[in-house]
């Protein structure tokens, strides 16, 4: 604790007062972290808890004696514990404002009596004993050195003759611990830490001042330095104030809250204190939280900065690709005269430079910047943006972005293995082989799961030896330089430094190695690597695929693939990698299909036999990748997999128990799949699986399968038999939203079922569902939308629905922007008002309900306009409400959508049609507006639905003689007779109602002409 203290801790400098801690965000994590420490002490280590420090830790308190309870004396001024040593004296002790504290047992009592001021007691103690580790085992164990080993520790514990020593050993084993966890937990904070740079401060000033002045449309009224005076690093700060790393002060005044005084420091910029009244001097104190760039900390403060920014974005954008294109030009004239300078001997060196300095570039920190919009550069990268645009799927989420490159500071210190790996790194880039291999077994020995470590190998270019011996003949030095890539390759920037020193290539070409534990380190290591898209590209063009396929075949000379019995160990290994490799290549298209070319179906099909279950995991992961896409899963299907995947589902394993859900949730769009997870008992487990909520990943995926299956009646029916449904209405709350969309989906399938929508009624699932009305997740709002709707059928829910203002909340979600959301919204609705006992006074009660419905028949939407059409198909039955929506110019809008090709489409646009043509001269408006003539082509359709729909449309229209006469030019006559014929009575009355009118029209004419 005492050497994280010392070389993490930020301490004020030395003034004419002790120094003390820094409010900054690495102090307070520093804290935190002891505080966690302390507090479960009591409970972890409860003998330690009671050990007697060897001197008391000592402070100033701001607790109030009354704070403390039972098990305390307490007076007005002074508390003792009730707690004493073996001399009868106090383990806690107060004297206002001084507390003595002398066993952790009583420390954490301490931090528990503190509650929301533990935070500055811990600060207060920590000030006051700078070596806390020495009072509380003795000078002995002063932290403080470095050469406090655990050797050491031990050491000196087995020769000190006290009674207390096994305690003090595993008090001091503790503290270190803590110490190293402190320094690890510094070392991440740290590397996390945005560092600005004065140019960049400099830059964002001066843009911002370009786009500042008087007027509503800029974004700033000013912005100035408080200093004109600028030293040569850029900074304009006073030289006592950069020691603690502050670049500059600006004051700035937004449109819309007062003069704001800003500090700008390598860790951020924050508020300060502001100038003094009377001498103008700046108050150094920070006031607010660190932001990364000053232009996060405006839109923070300012809402009017905010939304001007919005405005101006691609104005900014011009204007920083000017001054990037200013400082570029001077390096590219240099780099002309340069090469003109050179011999020809030396040109190669420079191209060899060159092609590293575009390396490093890759890997460089990305900076703050006022260049907020993404923009791609077309003209050098428009293949390749093509290419990764073509082979993008749905899975490439994952890494996609490529992180900042943390590169350790020079002045930040660290611990003794980052040197040590550094030295090593130098007897290898110039030992001999033994030496070579010498220095990757050490190097081998240290925690290379660190990040310490990891960037310690790359930071002195060790990657670059550890790829080039991938290139040796030596199998001891390739097997060596693969452990320690297939390590450090868990690191998200060391991946990409691999795949930009071109190491994927290589690891390739090691596949056909005859060396089986040659392959699988390179398999291993490619599956590390291949979590971005690039890395998986890479793999794809130098034949990574196919030799990875062939990795899979681990029983050649046998007659049947992959059973574990024929299988050499290492056979079964060489698959399993190969395996782990697929997985992460299978996350884009066209590595998919070339996994399936390869003739990759059978052998994973194969391997699916296996007892292994690590070999199992990363088969039945790549299955679940692929199984997006429509050929895999016709071929899922032909290679039987679904039964070995329904059998996986009652291993113990948690995680291929959730790959096996995930890959029939993906499977399950097809009926022939969901018939066969039933038919080989895969319903069941999936339902017992549901009561383990522990595991949020595997229930997400086992609800998923769940809710595919259901799309099946037969399966719903089995659901209900393993009391499935129950538990999922007890999954509506209090469950991540991945798992939320699936068990809402799930139900919304359940309640097609008459019995299904009463059960779920009974076990109170109606109010959770109606409160996810609220949320604003697209495919969540879309689920429970269409399981409200499924329940709104019955009428005892329908009450239930709208007492908790169900209608109201659905009706609100035909103005979300998702146009999948208002479909499924104005889908739910039809029911709802089907349903509801006032129905008529309902809708009107909603203040712009009717417009809003109306409007949306503007959308290009085509399930939009259909289930509008539905819902103004049920609106229009109370006379009131269709009168208002005439009044808002539903007939020109219905009559505008006459022309279509979409069945569904044309189905409730005739039924909508049909009901309006119920008010005033609606009937008439509608020829006017030209949509019979449309209307008599939907009797060509093939859907009876259609029919229906437009032959009593047709009915209706045919009571006004302009639109018979329209029908009859348009050739309707002969279509509806042949549907008079149908065994749909609906479509027989409609069809024959609307002939007898047309035939009542032509002999009034008849009748006229004589007459």
């Amino acid at each position: 604790m005492g050497v994280a203290l010392t070389r993490s801790a930020q301490w004020t400098a030395a003034g004419y007062g002790t120094r003390t801690l820094e409010i900054t965000p690495l102090n307070e994590a520093i804290l935190k972290e002891i505080i966690m420490f302390v507090e479960s002490f009591i409970y972890k280590h409860p003998q330690e808890a009671k050990y007697v420090f060897v001197e008391p830790l000592e402070w100033k308190t701001n607790l109030d004696p009354s704070a403390f309870e039972s098990g305390y004396i307490v007076s007005e001024t002074t508390v003792k514990s009730e707690e004493v040593d073996k001399d009868g004296q106090p383990l806690l002790s107060v004297s206002v404002p001084h507390i003595k504290v002398r066993s952790f047992g009583q420390l954490s009592r301490l931090l528990l009596i503190a509650k929301d001021t533990k935070l500055k007691e811990a600060q207060a103690c920590i000030e006051a004993n700078r070596d806390p580790v020495t009072k509380i085992l003795g000078l002995d164990y002063n932290t403080k050195k470095e050469d406090t080993s655990v050797v050491n520790i031990l050491d000196k514990i087995t020769k000190d003759e006290d009674p207390e020593s096994e305690i003090k050993m595993k008090l001091g084993m503790l503290l270190k611990q803590l110490d190293l966890h402190l320094l690890n937990h510094s070392l991440k904070h740290i590397s996390l830490e945005i560092c600005l740079k004065p140019t960049i401060v400099k830059n964002d000033i001066e843009l911002l001042k370009h786009f500042s002045g008087k007027g509503e449309q800029t974004v700033l009224e000013s912005i100035d330095y408080t200093s004109d005076y600028e030293f040569s690093n850029g900074c304009r700060a006073p030289p006592w104030r950069q020691i603690h790393g502050e670049i500059c002060y600006v004051l700035v005044k937004p449109h819309d809250v007062e003069t704001l005084c800003i500090t700008c420091s390598a860790e951020g910029v924050f508020l300060n204190g502001g100038k003094t009244d009377d001498e103008g001097e700046i108050n150094y104190e920070r006031k607010s939280e660190i932001y990364k760039d000053l232009v996060t900390f405006l839109k923070e403060k300012s809402a009017k900065f905010s939304e001007n920014m919005s405005k101006q974005d691609v104005r900014f954008s011009g204007e920083w690709k000017k001054k990037e294109a200013l400082k570029e030009a001077p390096k590219k004239e240099e780099a002309a005269a340069l090469q003109k300078a050179l011999p020809a001997s030396g040109k190669s060196v420079l191209e060899k430079n060159q092609i590293n300095f575009g390396k490093s570039q890759m890997t460089k920190r990305l900076e703050p910047s006022l260049n907020w919009k993404a923009t791609v550069d077309f003209k050098n990268k428009s293949a390749e943006k093509i290419e990764e645009i073509i082979s993008g799927s749905s899975s490439e989420s994952e890494e996609d972005e490529e992180p900042p490159d943390h590169r350790q500071e020079a002045n930040v210190d660290l611990p003794s293995e980052y040197w040590q790996i550094q030295k090593l790194v130098k007897y290898l880039k110039g030992g001999n082989q033994i030496a070579t291999v010498i220095a990757l077994c050490s190097m081998k020995d240290f925690n290379l799961a660190q990040e310490t470590c990891q960037l310690a190998i790359r930071d002195v270019g060790g990657l670059e030896v550890l790829i080039n011996l991938l290139d040796t003949d030596e199998v001891k030095c390739k097997i060596g330089s693969l452990k320690i890539l297939k390590e450090i390759s868990h690191n998200p920037q060391i991946r990409r430094n691999i795949v930009d020193l071109g190491g994927l290539p290589i690891m390739v070409n090691i596949l056909d190695s005859p060396h089986k534990s040659l392959k699988c380190l390179a398999a291993e290591t490619i599956a590390n690597v291949a979590k971005f898209r690039r890395a998986r590209r890479a793999v794809r063009r130098h034949g990574g695929i196919t030799k990875l396929v062939a990795l899979l075949d681990c029983a050649q000379n046998s007659g049947e693939l992959a059973q574990s019995s024929l299988c050499d160990a290492r056979d079964v290994e060489v698959a399993r990698c190969g395996a782990l490799a697929l997985w992460s290549c299978s996350k884009s298209y066209m590595n998919k299909e070339a996994i399936r070319k390869a003739g990759g179906i059978p052998l994973l099909a194969g391997l699916l036999k296996t007892s292994h279950e690590n070999v199992l995991i990363p088969v039945v992961g790549t299955l679940q990748e692929c199984a997006s896409e429509e050929s895999y899963r016709a071929a899922i299907k032909a290679e039987r997999i679904i039964e070995n995947l329904v059998k996986n589902l009652s291993s113990e394993n948690e995680q291929l128990q959730e790959h096996c859900a995930m890959a029939i949730y993906q499977c399950a769009e097809d009926k022939e799949t969901r018939d066969l997870v039933r038919l080989h008992g895969g319903l069941k487990p999936l339902a017992s699986l549901l009561n383990n909520t522990d595991n949020k990943e595997r229930l997400a995926a086992v609800t998923g399968a769940i809710w595919k299956c259901s799309i099946s009646k037969e399966n719903v029916t089995k659901f209900r038999e393993y009391k499935a449904i129950e538990t999922l209405v007890g999954l509506l709350t209090d469950q991540p939203e991945e798992v939320l969309v699936n068990v809402v989906g799930a139900l919304g399938e359940c309640c097609q079922e008459y019995e299904n929508r009463v059960l779920v009624r009974k076990c109170g699932g109606i109010q959770p569902l109606v409160n996810l009305l609220v949320g604003i997740n697209q495919a969540l709002l879309v689920n429970v939308t269409k399981a409200v709707g499924a329940c709104a059928v019955e009428p005892e829910s329908m009450m239930i629905i709208d007492r908790l203002d169900g209608v109201r909340l659905l009706w609100s979600l035909l103005k979300n922007p998702h146009p999948h959301v208002k479909a499924s919204a104005a889908w739910a609705l039809c029911p709802c008002i089907q349903n509801a006992k006032d129905a008529g006074e309902m809708v009107r009660s909603f203040v712009g309900g009717l417009e809003l419905v109306v409007n949306l028949l503007k959308s290009d939407n085509k399930e939009v306009l259909a289930s509008v059409c539905a819902a103004i198909t049920n609106i229009a039955k109370d006379q009131e409400n269709l009168a208002v929506i005439t009044d808002h110019g539903v007939v020109p809008l219905l009559s505008k959508l006459a022309n279509t090709n979409n069945d569904k489409l044309r189905r409730h646009l005739a039924e909508a049609i049909s009901r309006c043509c119920m008010w005033g001269r609606n009937r008439v408006a509608f020829g006017e507006y030209k949509a019979v003539a449309p209307l008599v082509r939907y009797l060509k359709s093939n859907d009876t639905n259609v029919h229906r729909a437009t032959a009593q449309a047709l009915y209706q229209l045919s009571e006004d003689a302009d639109n018979c006469i329209t029908m009859h030019e348009n050739g309707a006559v002969k279509l509806l007779l042949d549907m008079v014929g149908s065994p749909d009575e609906e479509l027989q009355e409609a069809a024959a109602g609307c002939i007898s009118n047309i035939r009542r029209l032509a002999l009034a004419i008849e009748k006229a002409r004589y007459t």
